[in-house]
């Protein structure tokens, strides 16, 4: 008679860790409301801030024609509500196992560290991807076409001198880079006769700090996926603007085409247009007429109407009112003016003044429950950890979780425009 043996199923430890993205808008944003849930008087799920006020000088005399009245500027910050693209800022991460399982597969070969380390990985990485999808909410103004490879320290050196001509906080310069692109700029700068810098980056592989901006590179840049007019390289031509300076009427669109313009599409009017004037960028403090082209954000989807009309309402208003605190341009919006709009591109961005603010409070306890708050190591996410059983049904439950709301503010921001292959 043949021995009937019982199989015993063994394993050793691989020692392989665990597949990492590039963390850095978590680990680099600006946590002050990290915990505003504690702040004295706060209620509700929202806090606000305040914005550096907007003044207008009267130049050429002592004489003063009116009291200027003052208006305080707030943004606000919301935590766990929905995002711009309708995702709520929260995430779970839940798994259980009957107590055979426990016994035998999880607490006797000690692999709970590994399940703890594999739920917060992937916890901070779901929260590191939806706080950069706000590159593409706020900023309105960019650098890249999204066609031309951005591969050298001299394009980064570009987009800065673009960034600094409008005015910028002259502190805490930070660039979010794609991270296809790093290996190209580093090569370009190891072309360059510059040996001790060469060195470094050689060492390190790293763009590190250039043009007293500190580089970080990421693979979980965010895609905008532009309308019609983008990816198609139509020229669309200014019938008119609304007194706001709000909603932009244009022509020049596929006709009847629902998908012409797409929320988060960045526009920019054209210079060398038969009778317009260049527009330009008044810088946002002094009202002086800057280097910058006037480029624009649409804040929702546009569809063209049978005759190829497109009215779109946009980011910031655009104003030429001279004497207005608000005035941005060197010129009103006139009919005939032309305007093109990037197509699909992978977005990076370029900041500064430290404006990129997370909050991230810690969860309460879920009493009876035992629970745990730590933040991610890696990605710098706070998250909570509960376990509990389900009485009578044999099941020992864990949850990671954790809540998040983050916040660019537009003028301190600009988006850096990759091709979507780069």
């Amino acid at each position: 008679m043949a021995n009937i043996l019982q199989a015993v199923q063994t394993y050793q430890s691989s020692g392989l860790g665990i597949l990492q993205n590039l963390f850095c808008f978590l680990s680099t944003a600006n946590k002050k409301f990290k915990d505003f849930n504690t702040l004295t008087r706060n209620l509700g799920d929202t806090v606000g801030f305040d914005l550096p006020p907007r003044m207008v000088a009267n130049l050429g005399s002592l004489v003063v024609p009116s009291f200027e009245g003052v208006q305080q500027r707030v943004a606000t910050l919301t935590v766990g509500g929905a995002d711009a693209f309708g995702t709520v800022q929260a995430a779970t991460v839940p798994f259980a196992f009957s107590a055979q399982e426990l016994i035998f597969n999880i607490d006797n070969n000690d692999y709970r560290e590994k399940l703890e380390l594999s739920a917060i990985t992937e916890l901070g990485n779901v929260i590191e991807g939806n706080v950069a999808k706000t590159i593409l909410t706020a900023p309105y103004r960019f650098f890249g076409d999204g066609v031309t490879a951005i591969n050298s320290y001299g394009q980064l050196a570009q987009a800065m001198a673009q960034f600094r001509n409008f005015g910028s906080a002259n502190y805490m310069y930070r660039g979010y880079l794609s991270d296809l692109a790093v290996p190209s700029i580093i090569n370009s700068g190891l072309n360059q006769f510059a040996m001790a810098r060469n060195n470094e980056i050689a060492n390190s592989w790293q763009v590190g700090s250039f043009d007293n901006t500190d580089w970080y590179r990421s693979n979980l840049l965010p895609i905008q996926n532009a309308g019609t007019v983008g990816n198609s390289a139509q020229v669309l031509t200014v019938v008119s603007i609304d007194p706001t300076g709000t909603l932009l009427t244009c022509s020049g669109a596929t006709p009847a085409d629902a998908n012409a313009i797409k929320a988060n599409d960045l526009l920019q009017f054209s210079d060398g247009v038969a009778g317009q004037p260049n527009m330009r960028y008044l810088t946002f403090t002094g009202h002086q007429v800057s280097g910058s082209p006037v480029q624009i954000r649409a804040t929702t989807d546009v569809a063209a109407s049978g005759g190829g009309i497109v009215v779109i309402p946009i980011d910031p208003p655009l104003i030429s009112t001279v004497g207005n605190v608000n005035q941005n341009i060197n010129n009103p919006i006139a009919s005939g003016m032309q305007l093109t709009a990037l197509p699909s591109h992978k977005a990076g961005m370029i900041i500064s003044g430290d404006a990129f603010f997370l909050g991230m409070p810690q969860l309460p306890d879920q009493e009876p429950f035992p629970t745990a708050n730590k933040a991610d190591s890696d990605s710098g996410a706070a998250i909570r950890f509960t376990y509990g059983s389900t009485f009578g049904q044999n099941q020992t439950g864990f949850i990671y979780d954790a809540i998040w709301g983050c916040r660019i503010i537009p003028e301190y921001a600009m988006r850096v425009a990759f091709p979507l292959t780069q």
